[in-house]
């Protein structure tokens, strides 16, 4: 099973910046899709960012100020997240699918909290 790991997450100010990363344990190049998803308390999860296949999608909340992004050579994926508004505190997870078994993996989570 590919295993996950984010950091990055942390306590920012309304209009901050902070840069979330996933690294994989394995290649990532050859995963279906890997992405960042988030859950704000009382609230189900939902997308953020993913790559799937060729294509980027983004939730419309966060279109012009999220970039996902990654880095084959250190199989990790980015989140760099800007003009942060505390409707943006959750905890992020990373998620990947892939073509063997078990096919899915999530991260633990890191916690990201915006003060207004």
């Amino acid at each position: 099973q590919v295993q996950l790991v984010e950091s990055g997450g942390g306590l920012v100010q309304a209009g901050g910046s902070l840069r979330l990363s996933c690294a994989a344990s394995g290649p990532i190049f050859k995963f279906q899709s890997t992405g960042w998803y988030r859950q704000a308390p009382g609230k189900q999860r939902e997308l953020v960012a993913t790559f799937s296949g060729s294509m980027t999608v983004y939730t419309d909340s966060v279109k012009g100020r999220c970039t996902i992004s990654r880095d084959n050579t250190k199989n990790t994926v980015y989140l760099q997240m800007n003009s942060l508004k505390p409707e943006d505190t959750a905890v992020y997870y990373c998620r990947a699918t892939y073509p063997w078994s078990p096919n899915t993996s999530w991260g633990q989570g890191t916690q990201v909290t915006v003060s207004s």
